[in-house]
């Protein structure tokens, strides 16, 4: 039966103004799709694929052009490019591979691993097997993974670089706290645990430091007390890939490392002697706030010829590089200095004092773009050796003569290039072709600098538009949102890409996407990324409320009216937290994998952002204020929660507290789970990206949407 209703001019004016359809149809569904990476990544031509420098000075790579897949030899000596007719030695292989357990010695011809909690080592060459430790028991082993949210087989261990010795720690958790997951099948559950601390645990992880002679073998304890399971880049001790702050002499008679704690506030400096374990103090660091050594690499090392160590500080309100003298601990000079930041520490150039690093901050168009420069260790003559503007990603040979420079902006294509190191322009590698992209209707994101919260910060972010926008029209917004606080919701690439997740997907389907990179993310200031230091609940949001408010503004098709937001753990969290406390600026969230309580996740989180757990006179805690579920009973819109039921990095008992605390409220929302399925769903991700295209359709668009589309990874694609 239908209804039929007469319009007033008042509402029949308010239908034309703000519905751009009725409904959704399966050929716009197509379309999203068709803005999916995987389905774009066939109409974009001549960049590098599969990059590597296969001897001192020569890089290989792979390029694909209107004719077909090409592969392409640099001389880099010589300046030349030559076209090759074959796929050259040494290149090649499958990139995705799954990663060995082995740690293979620095002279290939040893390979350790962990077998029964001890670290054991293989011969290459014989497979000849030899243990190295002998003690090693459940929840007290040798070179263990476990930092609660990523637990592995893998050892973590750094060589000696005369491979001769193995620097790593027994790992003791055995009183640290527990978690349980348990899988969803026909007949009894299979039950997972493991180890995970949480904040305000009077026990958590520890590590007790310990050297092993490999030739003898023999273990050597350093003369420390434990320290806890910390480093100064994350609460991983092997984020960047291996034993994290450990920096070993040439000949492997001693090394420094740095001991992180509890609250990340206080890094200790110190060097072992590898040989009977006892351990000299060099120098600390203590901060108010929390302390890192950079983003996506350590950035202090051992300089153990000269007896000095760079070190990484924010401690004039800037991530600077500073030489300290390792004997005495003394500060010898700043190496780097101004309103800037250094990111990575890349190459150390012993022989002729100088380092080379990225930085960001320097580029007027935008202090994301990230550049390289080269200065003397005596903090005189920096020279930049990436003058364009743009996002710069750099490549150094082996030789540390040359280096590969790709720069790209998120609306301008890559140009590839080589230089020497002291930023000469060799030749041109490549130039991206985007001219088949562009016919397929694609367009770029819209850079935007825009206002903070307090009306005088600059903040950046990306705007995605619909291809057939309608200028004179009303679109809803989507917000993604990723607060961080370690990344954010651009985050560490503003370079180009021919999509972002699904944003431009989104966009496609009737709305306007943006994406805002807020205060309290990292990459410039410290006084920036402290801004929401103790409460993360700020989690950017007056940043996204002002910013989207200054875009309408600009342009008028921006109808605030009608604004959803959505985001993944972290944004899963800031999520939920927009809905209960901005709910008459947010309508529809989508909220998945959210850790709504960070008493419910990993202690080092917790503890690094916010602090250690206290608690009042009332015996109310400092985390309480910033759990989602305290304010649930505020919901006013929709709101869909989503979560993995073995999510073994933020544990599921996050969703479950905030679906509890709306059902006590008597408020409606929405709930999918994924009954096996960790952080990020698996085969069930297109599946998750499916529903939130409907779920914005359906309550932010108003518009009826196709039943159960089928979204799948693109076949057949490059």
């Amino acid at each position: 039966m239908r209804k039929i209703f007469l319009l007033l001019p008042a509402a029949l004016a308010f239908m034309v103004c703000f519905a751009q359809k009725d409904s959704v149809t399966i050929s716009d569904y197509a379309r999203a799709e068709s803005m999916l990476a995987g389905n774009l990544t066939p109409y974009i031509y001549n960049t590098v694929s599969f990059g590597k420098w296969i001897s001192d000075d020569q890089y290989a790579y792979q390029t694909q052009t209107l004719q077909g897949i090409e592969y392409i030899m640099i001389d880099a000596a010589k300046g030349a490019r030559t076209k090759l007719t074959g796929k050259p030695a040494g290149f090649g292989g499958n990139p995705y591979r799954p990663e060995s357990k082995e740690v293979l010695s620095p002279d290939g011809r040893k390979a350790a691993f962990i077998k029964d909690y001890n670290v054991w080592v293989r011969d290459v060459a014989t497979s000849r097997l030899t243990q190295l430790t002998a003690d090693g028991v459940p929840y007290y082993g040798y070179a263990t993974d476990n930092a609660g949210w990523k637990h592995s087989d893998n050892a973590i261990l750094r060589w000696s670089p005369d491979s001769k010795k193995i620097a790593t720690f027994r790992q003791d958790e055995r009183k640290a706290g527990d978690m349980y997951l348990a899988t969803t099948n026909v007949g009894h559950p299979v039950l997972e645990h493991w180890k995970y601390p949480l904040p305000g645990d009077s026990n958590i992880v520890m590590i007790e430091r310990v050297v092993i002679d490999v030739e003898r073998p023999k273990v050597i304890r350093l003369q420390i007390p434990p320290d806890p399971h910390r480093a100064t880049l994350s609460d991983d001790i092997s984020s960047s890939g291996t034993f994290d702050d450990v920096s070993w002499s040439d000949d492997g008679s001693q090394f420094a490392f740095v001991s992180t704690s509890r609250d990340h506030k206080i890094e200790k400096v110190r060097i072992a002697d590898a040989n009977t374990g006892a351990v000299r103090e060099v120098f600390e660091e203590s901060v108010p706030t929390q302390y890192e050594s950079g983003w996506g690499a350590i950035n202090w090392k051992y300089l153990p010829a000269t007896k000095e160590i760079i070190w990484f500080s924010e401690r004039d309100n800037w991530g600077h590089l500073y030489l300290y003298d390792a004997t005495t601990g003394k500060l010898k000079n700043q190496i780097t200095k101004g309103n800037w930041v250094v990111t990575q520490l890349l190459h150390v150039d012993e022989k002729n004092r100088a380092i080379y690093f990225l930085a960001n901050g320097q580029d007027p168009a935008n202090p994301y773009f990230t550049h390289f420069y080269k200065i003397g260790l005596d903090g005189k003559k920096m020279v930049p050796l990436t003058p364009e503007t743009g996002f710069h990603r750099v490549s150094i040979s082996p030789s540390h003569k040359y280096f590969i420079d790709d720069c790209s902006q998120p609306n301008v294509p890559n140009t590839i290039v080589l230089r020497n190191t002291d930023g000469k322009l060799l030749t041109t590698l490549e130039k991206t072709d985007i001219r088949k992209l562009k016919e397929t209707g694609w367009q770029p994101p819209l850079p935007v600098t825009l206002k903070a919260h307090d009306d005088t910060t600059d903040i950046y972010g990306l705007v995605f538009k619909p291809s057939d926008l309608d200028t004179a029209g009303k679109y809803p917004v989507v917000v993604y949102i990723y607060p961080g606080p370690q990344g954010g919701s651009i985050g560490g690439n503003w370079g180009f890409a021919a999509a972002r997740g699904d944003n431009q997907a989104l966009a496609e389907l009737g709305f306007i996407v943006i994406v805002i990179e807020g205060t309290a993310n990292p990459l410039r200031s410290k006084s920036y990324h402290d801004m929401s230091y103790g409460f993360m609940a700020e989690n950017t949001l007056p940043d996204q409320i002002a910013g989207i408010r200054q875009l309408a503004a600009r342009y008028a098709y921006i109808d605030t009216n009608r604004v959803g937001i959505w985001g993944h753990s972290g944004g899963g969290f800031a999520t939920a937290c927009a809905m209960f406390r901005f709910p008459d600026f947010f309508k529809v969230g989508i909220s998945e994998s959210g850790n709504h309580d960070n008493r419910n996740y990993e202690d080092d989180w917790g503890e690094r952002y916010i602090g250690l757990l206290a608690k009042d006179a009332s015996g109310k805690d400092n985390y309480e204020a910033q759990a989602n579920q305290v304010y649930a009973g505020n919901l006013k819109g929709k709101l869909l929660l989503a979560h993995g039921m073995l999510d073994d990095n933020v544990p599921p008992y996050n969703t479950l507290l905030v679906v509890e605390a709306l059902e006590k409220a008597n408020k409606d929302y929405d709930l999918i789970i994924f009954p096996n399925s960790r952080h990020g769903y698996g085969p069930y991700a297109y599946y998750m990206m499916r529903r939130r295209w409907d779920y914005f359709v359906t309550n932010l668009l108003g518009a009826a949407h196709p039943k159960e589309y089928k979204l799948s990874s693109p076949a057949g694609g490059r």
